[in-house]
């Protein structure tokens, strides 16, 4: 693709000149993608084409799993600060170049909001440190419409598990939970987010144990809750989280619903990812938000 001008003329003038990639294209856009986030993606992933020639428009292939999920895991990292092994972060920045991003979300860790020293998101562990400005992060919340948006999704990631759960023989405790969750999201173009928290440090917990040391996972995917895992380290409460979010998969559908939880000691309306059994109604305190004011506003235009 030719340099030095912006890249919305880039791509534009590339696929006026290949009109036969135009419907494939925009097919491999993610559904809850903006605009902003989807036109950096598209760039990045038509820059880097030609560098993996096996790739073919409309036929699918391990290639193409590829490029996409690297063009995922950048778009992840500038849009949402996510992290990934040091290799694949070399990885992305070198494919990157050349893609500019004007009014690059500017990130702030829960530390920093929150204005104490504590650690989130793992820098080198698939992990996720949230973006969103100081102040009251409770404004509304998910919009009452975003069960229905995000369901599609879950539905089609739900038939992802189920198979690979059958060819893994079953649920089990031998399972590499999150390699299984990891795997089918990717292969539903998305992404796992990971936050880290010290178990001491999180709020609402019993007096008794929020003295006892380790770390606290939580997964989610789409901005939908989908577990929390409690372990000595992040390996083994990410492994915990990734094991509580694959039961949800054991029943016969999953559904996404608008549900309380505490958030840093105040009641917030969470995105949460159920199955069809009865349960109790509580849930583990949110670790992370990312229904900000900031986050709001950013969507399609």
């Amino acid at each position: 693709m030719a340099e030095g001008r912006s890249g919305e003329d880039i791509v534009s003038e590339y696929l006026d000149q290949n009109p036969h990639l135009v419907e494939w294209v925009e097919s491999l856009r993610g559904g809850h993608e903006t605009n902003k986030q989807w036109h950096a993606r598209r760039e990045f992933f038509l820059r880097n084409m030609e560098t993996f020639p096996t790739v073919q428009p409309g036929f699918p292939s391990p290639s193409l799993d590829r490029l996409l999920s690297l063009s995922i895991c950048w778009a992840n990292h500038i849009f949402l600060g996510c992290r990934y092994p040091q290799p694949v972060m070399d990885r992305i920045k070198e494919m990157a170049e050349g893609v500019v991003v004007n009014d690059a979300p500017v990130r702030k860790t829960r530390d920093e909001i929150l204005g104490k020293g504590k650690r989130t998101a793992g820098g080198d562990d698939d992990s996720c440190a949230k973006r969103t400005k100081p102040g009251n992060p409770f404004k509304q919340g998910p919009p009452p419409q975003a069960p229905a948006k995000h369901q599609p999704f879950f539905n089609r990631l739900y038939k992802a598990v189920a198979w690979k759960l059958v060819s893994a023989g079953g649920f089990g405790p031998n399972l590499d939970h999150f390699e299984i969750l990891r795997a089918c999201t990717e292969s539903s173009k998305e992404s796992l987010s990971c936050v880290f928290v010290p178990l001491k440090d999180i709020p609402d917990l019993p007096a008794a144990r929020s003295q006892k040391e380790g770390q606290v996972c939580e997964l989610r995917c789409q901005t939908v809750y989908l577990g929390t895992g409690y372990g000595r380290d992040e390996a083994a409460a990410r492994a915990m989280a990734s094991k509580e979010a694959l039961k949800a998969f054991q029943g016969r559908k999953v559904t996404v619903k608008i549900c309380r939880r505490r958030f840093n000691g105040r009641d917030v309306e969470d995105l949460v990812l159920l199955d069809d059994q009865p349960r109790n109604p509580g849930f583990p305190p949110a670790i992370s938000y990312p229904f900000q004011p900031e986050q709001q506003g950013d969507g399609p235009s």
